[in-house]
């Protein structure tokens, strides 16, 4: 289970200055109200990703807490760690374990080989992961492949959830907000649903609804009318689309829990197939999901320059807004500014 939960400001260290305790190396990443950082610990000399977030009027403590919180719960070996919290008079600093292996789609593109089994070994972890998450009371709200990354640049590595900044946790056992990115609107928790995007998305390199704007993406969510397409599918086993079809099963009652999901012959069996799918999958993850593409649309906004197959990725202005719906249930929306 996951660790006993105490409050974020008895353990959050004082600072004046953070480069006294840790050595930048690079930039990792940056967003609106923060960035992340390669460090060292002087003392230690271990990496790590040290996330520094400004203290704003626009930005919400109540935010930051809640991701803590969540953070301090868990401890899983595919979810990322929070190692310790810093506090200036202008800053928070996250010290999160370093996860160095890239992203998942862009592993794929790198290794050129890619078999179901290599889907379903992945798939394994991350439903392990969920479960866990679930049973301790958290959602994640935002499971998508960006969110999804190798712990090493090794062969074996392990995958790790990664973005808690839009998960919650909850003990009535209902939530009604809507939340997460448009394309990747499914995770259920407290009814113990699976989150079935990102695993339909690694057999064939596109998500299983797809449409020109939200609303009409929306509606053929609601409606729970999906397709495996011929040529993306042909050479996908009978068992992997039997696994898929039960994570997309509209009745929430019949839907695969994340227990389920784990006993499905192609995940705990021996059905997943060792056939190389890698030229199809990797054709639609290059014009859906690759770091250039991304880096395009959020550039250009949406549905510009998009192939026939690509569906509208949101720019980062929009990746906070709530859109969590699943097959057959109305779904309410929010803004959360982050």
């Amino acid at each position: 289970m996951g660790r006993k939960e105490e409050d974020s400001s008895s353990w959050k260290k004082q600072t004046t200055n953070i480069r006294k305790t840790f050595i930048f190396m690079e930039v990792l990443g940056s967003g609106a109200f923060s960035e992340v950082f390669l460090v060292k610990q002087r003392m230690t000399g271990k990496l790590f990703a040290l996330k520094c977030i400004k203290k704003s009027p626009a930005f919400r403590d109540s935010s930051l807490e809640n991701e803590i919180a969540v953070l301090k719960k868990i401890k899983h070996e595919n979810i990322v760690t929070l190692e310790d919290i810093y506090e200036s008079t202008t800053h928070y600093y996250l010290v999160m374990q370093l996860v160095s292996g890239g992203e998942l789609f862009d592993r794929i593109l790198e290794r050129g080989v890619y078999t179901e089994k290599d889907a379903s070994l992945v798939i394994q972890q991350v439903l392990s992961a969920v479960k866990y998450l679930h049973e301790n009371g958290i959602v994640h709200r935002d499971l998508k492949p960006e969110n999804l990354l190798y712990l090493t640049p090794e062969e074996n590595s392990k995958i790790m959830i990664t973005d808690f900044g839009l998960s919650k946790m909850e003990q009535s056992g209902v939530m009604s907000t809507a939340c997460g990115t448009p394309g990747y609107v499914g995770e259920v928790p407290f009814q113990d649903s699976v989150p079935p995007w990102v695993f339909h998305c690694r057999l064939c390199g596109y998500p299983p609804f797809y449409e020109e704007t939200e609303s009409k993406l929306f509606e053929k969510i609601k409606e729970g009318y999906y397709e495996f397409e011929s040529p993306f599918w042909d050479d996908i086993s009978e068992s992997a689309k039997d696994f898929i079809c039960h994570l997309l099963e509209k009745d929430p009652n019949e839907r695969y829990t994340c227990e389920k999901a784990l006993r499905h012959p192609w995940i705990n069996g021996n059905t997943a197939l060792h056939r190389d799918i890698y030229p199809s999958v990797s054709l639609q993850i290059q014009k859906n999901f690759a770091k250039s593409k991304w880096r395009e649309l959020q550039i250009r906004g949406h549905g510009a320059g998009q192939s026939q197959r690509q569906f509208p990725l949101p720019d980062r202005a929009d990746w906070s807004l709530s859109h969590h719906v699943i097959p057959g249930v109305h779904a309410c929306v929010s803004v959360q500014v982050r």
